[in-house]
């Protein structure tokens, strides 16, 4: 990859402090994709990395373990290791239940920086998940060690070498799935502005945080216009709302279930609650619609059903989930345990948080950690203090990004730049910007979905002279600097489409 070359070919030309925090960038590289989740306490991230990592692994009561940063990601052996504030480390194995163990082995919370988890699990592969503690109603403790970890973690052989600044400049998550539940509050945007240091120095943004309306099960739909009592309607009729709301921060929000998601991709629902949910099916109509109201009647009501199992069932699928296998049994009596399975986690809506993982990230990691890297390697020349070292390096970046294939690492920045409110553009320039930098498919970058290629080469020409001009006349110079960038991306398009012509 490019920057990991500007990082091999500097590292002679720089101190011995910067070569080190190079070298880092170089191994996070060639590492698979760190992503944050965050999110408010109680909004259901821990439940929804379980889904995500198909395990229940992440501990979702609120625990000494949930106060902790912990690090998801691919291991030969599946393990734990508790990282001491000292830089000590503690093996552990994983508790009974599969989960990390709520004790840490008798360590002193005080004394934790954060947690590593390895796990043979092949979605870690590809992409490491950081469960941070939820913002909101936390002691200053955890919001320290959080801030420390995602900012300033000491990560990999021989960064012990650097110094808190280059460590801050090094570490970090590339990207950031925010967690909102039905109302997303004022400070919503304060609290992903907080996750800037999770992004590597960089400006979260549509490029790499997307958000995901949790709990979407628990909206009344009634209170929803449009949703025409339908809960999942007015989930991703709310969900489109708050996108409003967070953008440009976040390129979507997606309405997901995480509690049925979880149970149903990570073995927590069983051939016995599937048994349990036929026995329930059976029930007359009056009975289940009374046991509907309310949870507390629903295990305390008189019927047929133990009050243990509703309890398990309850903890498992909520009433919302309970009531769709119900109606999906009823439906089709021969229905199989895998094939409710696999029905409940259709109605999560994970596979949608999924999809929009894998555009948004996973087919961008490279570009991602790229930009990253980049925003790393000027942060270390900055902090070094040395003037000619800094301009060594920014000479080196200058003639990077002047090449064609770093392209898109020039988008990247010209977003970001947007998104920051560093260079001021007209609303709807703006949003062009952020619609050809945040999509990965030449479609949905120029705005029209189901274009042929004919009409979208057009297009993508029609828009190139368009910014041309722009930058030319009318322009300022720092919007000027964008719209060369914005000019050469549709060039590139145009080009792209019309070389894969039949």
């Amino acid at each position: 990859m490019s920057v990991a070359n500007l990082c091999r070919r500097l590292q002679p030309q720089v101190s011995a402090r910067t070569a080190a925090g190079f070298a880092e960038v170089m191994r996070r590289l060639s590492a698979p994709l760190q992503v944050a989740v965050a999110g408010r306490i109680k909004s259901g991230k821990s439940t929804l990395v379980n889904a995500l990592i198909g395990r229940r692994v992440a501990p979702t009561d609120v625990g000494e373990c949930t106060r902790l940063v912990t690090r998801f990601q691919y291991g030969t052996v599946d393990r734990i290791e508790v990282v001491f504030t000292s830089g000590r480390k503690q093996v552990l194995p994983f508790a009974a239940d599969g989960t990390i163990p709520a004790d840490l082995g008798g360590a002193d919370i005080s004394e934790v920086s954060h947690i590593e988890a390895y796990l043979t699990n092949a979605v870690l592969e590809d992409m490491t998940v950081i469960d941070t503690p939820g913002l909101g109603s936390l002691d200053a403790a955890s919001v320290s060690r959080t801030e420390e970890l995602l900012g300033a973690a000491k990560q990999g052989e021989g960064s012990d070498e650097l110094d808190d600044t280059s460590r801050n400049a090094v570490a970090g998550a590339e990207a950031v799935l925010y967690v909102v539940t039905q109302g997303v509050r004022a400070d919503d945007h304060q609290a992903l502005a907080a996750f800037t240091a999770a992004t590597a120095s960089r400006e979260a943004g549509p490029v790499n945080a997307i958000a995901v309306l949790n709990k979407a099960d628990t909206i009344a739909p009634e209170s929803v216009q449009g949703a025409e009592n339908d809960v999942w309607k007015a989930a991703t009729i709310l969900a489109e709302k708050q996108a409003a709301l967070l953008k440009p921060r976040v390129a979507d929000v997606l309405p997901v279930i995480g509690l049925i998601a979880e149970s149903a991709e990570s073995g927590g629902f069983t051939s016995a609650d599937f048994d349990a949910l036929r026995q329930m099916s059976k029930l007359d109509d009056p009975t289940l619609e009374t046991m509907f109201v309310a949870a507390d009647i629903f295990t305390s009501w008189d019927c047929e059903v133990p009050a243990g199992t509703r309890v398990r069932l309850l903890e498992r699928l909520d009433l919302y989930g309970i009531r769709r296998a119900i109606e999906a049994i009823r439906a089709e009596p021969e229905i199989t345990a895998g094939a409710l399975r696999r029905l409940l986690l259709e109605a999560s809506g994970l596979a949608a948080v999924r999809a929009r993982l894998n555009v948004v990230f996973a087919a961008r990691a490279d570009g991602i950690k790229a930009a990253a890297a980049l925003a790393s390697v000027t942060a270390l020349a900055h902090a070094s203090g040395d003037p000619a070292e800094r301009q060594r390096v920014h000479d080196a970046i200058e003639v990077l990004l002047a090449k064609p294939e770093a392209h898109q690492l020039r988008l990247l920045e010209a977003l970001t730049l947007v998104v920051a409110g560093a260079v001021d553009m007209p609303e709807d320039l703006a949003e062009e910007v952020l619609r050809v930098g945040s999509n990965a498919e030449v479609a949905d970058q120029l705005g029209m979905p189901g274009g042929s290629r004919e009409d979208l080469a057009a297009h993508a020409l029609e828009r190139a002279g368009w910014w041309r001009s722009f930058a030319s006349f009318g322009a300022t110079p720092a919007q000027g600097r964008v719209a060369h960038v914005v000019h050469r991306a549709y060039f590139l398009i145009w080009q792209q489409l019309r070389e894969n012509r039949g």
